[in-house]
């Protein structure tokens, strides 16, 4: 690649949102369908351009975002489970792009994120199969309150950019591996894993501070 323009640095704030379809990978297995939540914060973003093929920066976000889980209850019971995961989540994202700088831009973003539990609810269907005499195989998340807050991972993402003069508007699509558990995993604990995996749709308009 060849340099063919001068260096500029381009500052831009606004914010996102958009949709998850969350689950949590769990070890001993549970079957789910996933959840269904909303997504979306502030996004802050700093570009390096140097008006090669590729455009490097860095892009920082404050979310709030809705995880959890919904069962896939195979047995007669027509019972049905979930649960909602509400977090306070700040990814930190080396962020990649090609193109020019007005006009239509591919972009890559990849990097650690970190997260917070604000609160959670189960939300079980009306009747609900006794635990206590149920033949299903894995019962003991229910009425279990995450035992972790503090929740990490990697995310990464691949979208496209428009720049205007009005502004920058960005579609992109997430995926989220957690790395942390929701609940204990010693050894005499059930679960050995329980993370998070999230598929995450965003849109995004920012506005440049300086450019």
């Amino acid at each position: 690649m060849s340099q063919v323009g001068e260096l500029r640095n381009n500052f831009a704030i606004g914010f996102n949102g958009g949709i998850n379809y969350s689950n949590v990978s769990f070890t001993p297995k549970i079957k789910q369908s996933g959840l269904m939540g909303f997504g979306g914060g502030i996004t802050a973003r700093y570009i390096s351009e140097k008006y090669f093929a590729m455009i490097c920066g860095l892009q920082v976000e404050l979310n709030y975002t809705q995880r959890g889980w919904k069962e896939l209850i195979e047995d007669d019971s027509n019972d049905e489970y979930s649960r909602s995961m509400n977090y306070l989540e700040i990814p930190f994202l080396a962020h990649l792009a090609f193109g020019k700088e007005r006009g239509a831009r591919f972009f890559i973003n990849l990097g650690p994120q970190i997260a917070f539990l604000l609160n959670e609810s189960e939300k079980f269907s009306d009747p609900f199969t006794d635990t206590s005499t149920t033949e299903r195989p894995i019962i003991e998340q229910y009425h279990k309150d995450a035992e972790k807050k503090f929740d990490y991972g990697i995310v990464g993402g691949l979208g496209l950019e428009i720049r205007t003069k009005a502004g920058n508007f960005l579609l992109e699509g997430r995926y989220y591996f957690g790395l942390a558990d929701i609940f204990n995993n010693t050894k005499k604990d059930f679960f050995s894993r329980s993370a998070h995996t999230t598929i995450l749709g965003r849109v995004s308009y920012l506005f440049d501070l300086k450019k």
